[in-house]
This record gives C-alpha cells, structure tokens and sequence, in this order.
C-alpha cells in the first residue's frame, strides 16, 4: 500500500507539473533559453506529457525489444519534427495530431492492443514527428538548437521511462485491470483536451 500510495503522488506531482496547460505551436513559454528551455517544455502541455508517458506504458506491455524500440522510435521521429518545426516549414494538423495522439495511445494501453514491435514503433514514430514539430516550431527565438533540442529529447526519454517504470510497478501494487484504467484515465484526457480544438 506504501508502495502505491508513493507512485499515486509521484504521478500527481508529475502532472501538477504540467500546469494543466496545453502546448500549442507559436506560444513561448518562457524566455529561458538553452538545455533547460527544451527540458521544460515536454512538461508545460499535459497533451505532451500524458502522450509521452502513453508510449512507455504501451511498450511495457507489448514486452520485450518493444520496450526500448517503441520509445526510440518517438525519440527519433521527436528529433526529425523539431528541424522542421525550427526550420518553419509547415507541417498541416499538429495540433489535432497531438490530441490524437494523447488519445490513440491511450486507448492502446486501455485495450492492451498487442500489434508487432515494428508496427507499434511506426505508430508512435508518427506521433512523435508531430510533438517534435511543435517543440521546434516553439523553439524561444534566441534558445541555442541543439541545447534546446537536447533538453526536450532528455525530458521525453525520461517521461518514457517514467512510463515504463509505471507499466513495470503499478500491477503490482494496484488492481489487476490498472494499466487498463491507466489508459482510459489518458485517453478520456485526450478526449477533453481536444474538445476545444
């Protein structure tokens, strides 16, 4: 019970983190620049945050090479959307494909779909090119790219491992079906943040 009630306010925490607010591409969320920008930035939209978490938790689940393969994909595709984010090349639908993302991943964990590794990577590939986009295109106008870049690949990997480690203890000291309710809660999440949109 200790166990799962430190990992329920860890997780609180997490997300209190996120200030409850949404990234949208053109909103400079602050004027720091550099490594600590781009850490920062994954955690300011709880569209980036729950997504990135999502991804961990599914590759817990699918098992196997999955669990690092499925979350290097996202990272390497984050990578390639940030350039052309930063670059201003236009890239249509980031922002429903965010939200879509938050959802879709969350409705992969909630029905613990199994698919191969290689199809599950370039399922989260796709949506990592859209939240790397808007991290680019989000990029403060005076930031260093490669620290800035640096900072919001090191926060995604860890909100992937964060993902992973949830996947890894939360049946343990939860009821069975909490991976499960885990996805719902994220997908229903997704749900409302893009009602607005």
């Amino acid at each position: 019970m200790t166990h799962l009630l430190r990992a329920g306010t860890a997780l609180i925490a997490l997300l209190g983190l996120s200030g409850l607010a949404e990234a949208h591409t053109g909103v400079h969320l602050m004027a720091a620049d550099g490594f600590a920008a781009g850490f920062v930035h994954p955690f300011s939209g709880l569209d980036h945050l729950l997504a990135m978490v999502a991804v961990g938790l599914w590759a817990w689940s699918l098992g196997g090479a999955a669990r690092w393969i499925v979350p290097a994909s996202f990272v390497a595709l984050l990578a390639c959307g940030a350039v052309l984010g930063a670059s201003g090349i236009s890239l249509p639908a980031v922002e429903p494909m965010i939200a879509l993302s938050v959802i879709a991943l969350g409705v992969l964990v909630a029905l613990s779909v199994r698919v191969p590794t290689l199809a599950a990577a370039a399922a989260v590939a796709l949506f990592g090119l859209f939240h790397g986009f808007a991290h680019g295109a989000e990029m403060p106008a005076l930031a260093q790219p490669l620290a800035y870049g640096a900072g919001f690949v090191v926060a995604t990997a860890l909100l992937h491992g964060i993902g992973l480690a949830l996947g890894a203890t939360l049946p343990r000291f939860a009821p069975a079906p909490s991976l499960r309710l885990a996805g719902g809660a994220i997908a229903a999440t997704g749900v409302a943040l893009a009602l607005p949109l």
